[in-house]
């Protein structure tokens, strides 16, 4: 798809993420967004990046090379990627979200049963309770 597709060609031009950024007047990170799928660049860059690699913009979005670009179709296809991402962020948040309250209330569970042992280790004091079993102890022996 985009992300290996561009990938590749940076490769095979010997363009580092930098000097790919650098041309495109854009972040090394956004590159590197791209090529791990995380984002997509909007249309603009994508005509951009498809002349830097001498290339139609339909193979950069992985369709046949003999397919003639077509502006609409590729709104559409970067329209179904950006769709794409905007669920999985939608589910990693909600994963994020859940993995959170959990542990926040297994930190609270853990500090209630903190409290509750302290406060009845307060109230039997351990070397006094221990004082007077042996007391008695003795005593009875």
């Amino acid at each position: 798809m985009f992300s290996q597709n561009l990938k590749t060609l940076r490769r095979a031009k010997g363009l580092s993420q930098e000097e790919l950024a650098a041309r495109l007047h854009v972040a090394r990170q956004t590159v590197s967004k791209w090529e791990n799928g995380l984002s997509v660049p909007d249309a603009d860059l994508l005509i951009r990046l498809a002349e830097i690699f001498e290339v139609p913009v339909g193979k950069l979005l992985g369709d046949p090379v003999d397919i003639p670009e077509q502006t609409d179709r590729v709104a559409e296809k970067l329209e179904q990627l950006n769709l794409l991402l905007a669920e999985r962020n939608r589910r990693n948040r909600r994963l994020l979200r859940t993995v959170g309250g959990i542990l926040l209330g297994l930190l609270a569970a853990a500090v209630v049963c903190f409290a509750a042992a302290a406060a009845v280790f307060s109230i039997f004091p351990s070397s006094g309770f221990s004082e007077n079993i042996t007391q008695e102890t003795a005593v009875v022996g």
